[in-house]
C-alpha cells in the first residue's frame, strides 16, 4: 500500500529537477501523476520512467501564465482520470539583473510563470476539489522570498514572497472545504537554474559557499525537497495547513 494510492496528482514544471523528483516519488507511492511544462520532450522521457516502474502517467505541455492552457491541463486531468486530489504548483524560472539593468520583459516573465502561475492553476483546480471536499495544494516558494534580498533576484525574491501570501490567502479560503494548502522553501537545491551561466568551477564555489550558512554544513538535494512534498501530500498531514516550511539545513543567514 502507497501513501497516494488513488490519488491523482498534477505536478508543474514536471519534466526536470524538483517537479521531476517530486512526480516519481509521488508514483512510487501509488498515485496517478500528470506532470506539465512547456517542454514536451523533457515530459515524455519522466512518462516513460513512471511507466516503467509500473506506474500512470499523462504528459501535457503547458504554459502555466497562459489562462486557457491551465484550464485545458486541468480539464484533460479529470477526463483522464476522473478528479483531482493534488497540485504542486512548482514550475518557476529565473532570469538575474541587477535593478537597474532588469528589463520589463525580466520582470514580467518571471512575477508571470512564478506567481501568476501559482494562481491560475489553484484557482482551475480548486474548483475540482471543492466539489470533492478534498485537496492538498503544495507550492514551490523559496528562502528568497521569506526577509533579506539576494543581489540581481529581485524579481524571483518577489514572486516567490508572493507565492508565501498567496499560500496564506488560499488556505484561508479553502480549508472549509477540506483543502490544505501548504508551501515549501527550498534553500539551496542544485538545479539547471543553478548551473545556468557559471563555469565548472564557478558553480563549485557557489555550492562551497552555500555550505557555509547551513547548520548541517551541507546543501540539499531535490529528493529532499520531494520526500516532503510527499509528507504534504498525503493524509500524514491533514492539520497542516497555511504554512510555509523551509527546508535548508538550517540556513543561519535566513534564521
Amino acid at each position: 500500500m502507497g501513501k497516494l494510492d488513488q490519488r491523482v496528482a498534477i505536478v508543474t514544471g514536471g519534466g526536470t529537477g524538483i517537479g521531476r523528483n517530486i512526480a516519481m516519488e509521488f508514483a512510487k507511492e501509488g498515485a496517478e501523476v500528470v506532470i506539465s511544462s512547456r517542454n514536451m520532450a523533457k515530459l515524455e522521457k519522466v512518462v516513460e520512467e513512471i511507466k516503467a516502474l509500473g506506474g500512470h502517467s499523462l504528459a501535457i505541455a503547458t504554459d502555466v501564465s497562459v489562462a486557457e492552457q491551465v484550464r485545458s491541463m486541468v480539464k484533460q486531468t479529470v477526463d483522464k482520470f476522473g478528479r483531482i486530489d493534488i497540485l504542486v504548483n512548482n514550475a518557476g524560472i529565473l532570469h538575474s539583473a541587477t535593478l537597474l539593468e532588469m528589463t520589463e520583459q525580466d520582470w514580467d516573465e518571471v512575477l508571470d510563470i512564478n506567481l501568476k502561475g501559482v494562481f491560475l492553476c489553484t484557482q482551475a483546480v480548486a474548483r475540482y476539489m471543492m466539489e470533492q471536499k478534498y485537496g492538498k495544494i503544495i507550492n514551490i516558494a523559496s528562502i528568497a522570498g521569506r526577509g533579506g534580498g539576494l543581489d540581481s533576484w529581485a524579481n524571483y525574491c518577489v514572486s516567490k514572497a508572493g507565492v508565501i501570501q498567496l499560500t496564506k490567502s488560499s488556505a484561508f479560503e479553502l480549508a472549509p472545504y477540506g483543502i490544505n494548502v501548504n508551501a515549501i522553501a527550498p534553500g539551496t537545491i542544485p538545479t539547471d537554474i543553478d548551473k545556468r551561466d557559471k563555469t565548472p568551477e564557478q558553480f563549485r564555489q557557489f555550492v562551497e559557499q552555500r555550505k557555509t550558512v547551513a547548520v548541517l554544513g551541507r546543501i540539499g538535494d531535490t529528493q529532499d525537497i520531494a520526500n516532503l512534498a510527499l509528507f504534504l501530500a498525503s493524509d500524514d498531514s491533514s492539520f497542516i495547513c497555511g504554512e510555509t516550511i523551509a527546508i535548508d539545513g538550517g540556513r543561519t543567514d535566513r534564521m
